[in-house]
């Protein structure tokens, strides 16, 4: 029992002590100061401002209410510039210039030896050889050559005057003047002039084809393309920028299609919206395919159902000299070729293959290329050709 109380002495003693030492502690902290010592607390309102009458908000009418900001809608693109092509007549005139290299074999070439004083034998070989270089042709040349030698034998001329007046007489009869180089592009019973257009791979077809659309608008005529080479993928891209630029429509299939259909729904879309002239544009092909040509004449077989074809251009490469001869007999076979474009005449000094492309296949030459411009074909004007080629007395 003592234990117990000697326990609970002990505690009590301790608990005693422990408040002794907390009380103290507590004691010492600050107490926040009272009200009547001044001042403001945290838990204070700070005092009263007087209060004053709001001065009224006017509203507005709604006739004065700023407009709403919005965004503009996306401007449309704007329509390309219709071009207008500058007119064809005495364009060849004006791009004579480009004929230089060919200048130099029939003006400066063939005139300084004719102008000789006396003309060997070895002088009318000379002659012969710097005909056949042109690109004349062999049967060409010798009929040239047998025209001059008369006429100097005969007038015994010598000036270089008269010599060139001569010379430029036979080659414009070697040309054939009076060959038909018009154009049929006239719309007739009812529907379109429709127009073919042919050739090998890499004679520029395409761009020539452009730029013919370009001589037909510039000579008055409404025009329609038909891009009927469905093989290569930008050629229907090319043909339709070409026509864009002259406010002319493009009758396209999808890439890989059939020809034929294209070319028949442009003829069909040209008649019904009465423009004068479709003009198709068919793939280049190599004239020994035998399967391509036989498509190509497919093509106008399709194109004639809805009438006549009436103008089957060849594009052909002046560069390739009597290759393109070869071209022309096998495309004329298989489609009728009507008329030849000439291209890349100012590349060349072989301006003679239009004398030996009408004289052998008895096919005119009705356009002329003479440059890398959009203008720069021009129809084939035989007198204007030679005074071209032969270039100033000087």
């Amino acid at each position: 029992m003592e234990y117990v109380v000697a326990a609970v002495i002990l505690f009590v003693v301790l608990v005693a002590g422990a408040v002794g030492l907390v009380v103290p502690r507590m004691r010492r902290r600050e107490l926040p100061p009272s009200p009547s010592a001044g001042g403001t607390t945290t838990l204070e309102r700070p005092p009263a401002e007087p209060e004053t009458e709001a001065p009224p908000v006017e509203i507005p009418a709604v006739d004065e209410l700023p407009p709403l900001v919005t965004t503009p809608p996306p401007a449309e693109p704007a329509a390309p510039e219709i071009e207008k092509p500058e007119p064809t007549a005495g364009r060849l005139v004006r791009l004579r210039a480009r004929l230089s290299r060919s200048q130099s074999v029939f003006g400066r070439g063939l005139l300084s030896v004719l102008s000789r004083d006396h003309l060997e034998e070895d002088d009318w070989e000379e002659i012969e050889d710097s005909l056949i270089t042109a690109d004349v042709g062999v049967d060409a040349t010798r009929v040239l050559v047998e025209r001059l030698r008369e006429r100097v034998r005969v007038l015994g001329t010598r000036t270089v005057s008269e010599v060139r007046a001569q010379l430029a007489e036979e080659l414009v009869a070697a040309l054939e003047p009076d060959m038909d180089r018009t154009l049929r592009t006239t719309p007739h019973d009812g529907r379109p002039a429709v127009m073919l257009v042919v050739g090998v791979n890499g004679a520029g077809k395409t761009t020539t084809c452009g730029k013919i659309g370009r001589v037909l608008v510039a000579d008055g005529r409404t025009v329609m393309f038909g891009a009927a080479d469905t093989f290569r993928a930008a050629a229907a891209d090319q043909l339709q920028t070409w026509g864009e630029r002259v406010g002319a429509e493009t009758v396209r299939g999808p890439e890989g299609g059939d020809p034929a259909s294209v070319a028949f729904d442009a003829v069909k879309h040209g008649t019904e919206t009465g423009v004068d002239t479709v003009l198709i544009d068919t793939a280049g092909r190599l004239q020994n395919k035998v399967g391509l040509m036989d498509e190509l004449g497919k093509v106008k077989r399709v194109v004639e159902k809805q009438g006549p074809v009436d103008e089957t251009l060849l594009i052909l490469d002046a560069t390739t000299g009597q290759n393109g001869l070869e071209q022309a007999r096998v495309f004329t076979d298989v489609v009728d070729v009507t008329g030849v474009v000439l291209t890349k005449l100012d590349g060349t000094a072989k301006g003679g293959i239009v004398i030996a492309v009408q004289r052998q296949l008895g096919i005119p030459v009705k356009l002329v290329g003479l440059g890398e411009g959009p203008d720069d074909l021009a129809p084939f004007e035989p007198a204007a050709f030679v005074e071209a080629l032969l270039g100033s007395e000087s």
